[in-house]
């Protein structure tokens, strides 16, 4: 769960996203989604503003943050829990941070600090929706920073030997950050304990060579997506925190010709990671469309994207729907629900170069479909699918609680 200026981020808890988009703020129903065509050329009175999103009441609603002077393409925004909405803006040599918030017809602006560097990226939001972190990468380290949420501006948390890229929470307390750290030219991902200084540990190893980087973790099941050279090429695969079996790499998660990521973990399956959707962006010559898969499962099921999808966003609730924001000139914001039905038993090869059959989405309504499935004979590293307690270690060799050599130590 990886920031540009078109990303929609939301907050752990649901209810408030936001987004940079082009358009023009005072006219409702103007800003160009993702996909339309015009997308990222700007228009007459077009400008890139911060937007935030309102989730948690019965209809989605957005609200416009626009300030005197339009932002760059390239600036960073985050929600917190709260409605306030962080952005990060690159001003010569520093990244400026401010919180913004609606103030009637106007947007009110807290300024937060300054953090001097040449490139800064915000981390995804935090579990406890008041802290926001950013990474500032060196030639040989890489920088943590609470940037929001400290008490007083920017604050220095740790300094990670390595270069180190991606950012995905291991718990609900936002005190375990897994980072993707490249070292000698091979990645792997390591987590970070910010109650204990920064103090840096293995998470994946797979192979000694391999690169192996986290994508997706949740914190109620164990189960950790992840993205690995280690069969032989990049593979998507899936394992689970605590558990000593090996990672496994479903040959259903590779459709030809089609770049699969994951983007969203039904929460709530304690115990069960076997048992969690995982929401996947498929991205083929005809476009961008859903994949839902579950590890019992061990098929795809390829399902239509509602016209508008802001692609690789979304989130499940607890009881298995899946909420996926949407933008068009008609319903400038909207959230599309979708709960996948049981698979069906027989096989469905992809075809990369046709979308899946088209399907009408309403805001608020449940949409279901049996969508289309691919049915693996082989799925390497398979094993018996038995719930697995999940323990603060990582797969494999190396564990959690083993700490760096002082020489390796941030």
């Amino acid at each position: 769960m990886t920031a540009c200026a078109t990303e929609f981020a939301i907050t752990a808890d649901g209810a408030y996203a936001a987004r940079l988009t082009l358009g023009n703020p005072a006219s409702p129903g103007i800003p160009v989604a993702p996909g339309t065509p015009g997308y990222g050329l700007p228009g007459n009175g077009d400008a890139w503003y911060p937007e935030r999103w309102t989730l948690g009441g019965p209809e989605p609603y957005a609200v416009s943050l626009p300030l005197d002077q339009p932002e760059e393409p390239e600036t960073e925004v985050l929600p917190l829990a709260d409605g306030r909405v962080l952005i990060s803006r690159r001003v010569a040599d520093r990244n400026d941070f401010s919180l913004l918030y609606p103030t009637g017809p106007g947007t009110g602006q807290v300024p937060m600090g300054a953090v001097e560097c040449r490139s800064l990226t915000i981390l995804p939001p935090s579990p406890d929706g008041r802290c926001a972190y950013a990474l500032v990468v060196g030639e040989r380290s890489t920088t943590l920073w609470l940037v929001a949420g400290g008490a007083f501006g920017p604050e220095w948390i740790a300094e990670v030997p390595g270069r180190c890229s991606g950012g995905v929470w291991l718990d609900r307390t936002g005190r375990m950050l897994a980072l993707d750290r490249e070292r000698d030219g091979v990645v792997k991902a390591v987590a970070v304990d910010l109650e204990r200084g920064g103090e840096v540990t293995p998470l994946l190893q797979i192979t000694d060579e391999s690169n192996d980087r986290l994508l997706l973790a949740d914190a109620d099941s164990g189960l950790l997506l992840i993205r690995s050279d280690a069969p032989g090429h990049d593979r998507l695969g899936w394992g689970v925190l605590g558990s000593l079996r090996p990672v496994r790499f479903p040959e259903c998660l590779r459709p030809a010709d089609c770049a699969v990521t994951p983007f969203a973990v039904q929460p709530g399956q304690v115990l069960m990671p076997e048992s969690c959707a995982v929401a996947l962006r498929i991205d083929g010559a005809a476009g961008s469309w859903l994949g839902v898969w579950r590890p019992a499962d061990r098929r795809l099921a390829q399902l239509p994207a509602p016209q508008g999808w802001l692609a690789g966003s979304g989130l499940w609730t607890r009881d298995g729907v899946l909420r996926l924001p949407y933008a068009t000139e008609a319903v400038p914001c909207g959230m599309a629900t979708v709960v996948p039905r049981p698979e069906p038993e027989h096989e469905y090869e992809p075809d990369p170069t046709r979308l899946p059959t088209q399907t009408p989405y309403a805001p608020g309504a449940a949409e279901s479909g049996a969508g289309r499935s691919h049915d693996p004979d082989r799925e390497p590293d398979a094993a018996a699918h038995t719930p697995v307690m999940c323990r603060p270690v990582p797969l494999q060799q190396a564990p959690l609680t083993g700490r760096l050599d002082s020489a390796d130590r941030p």
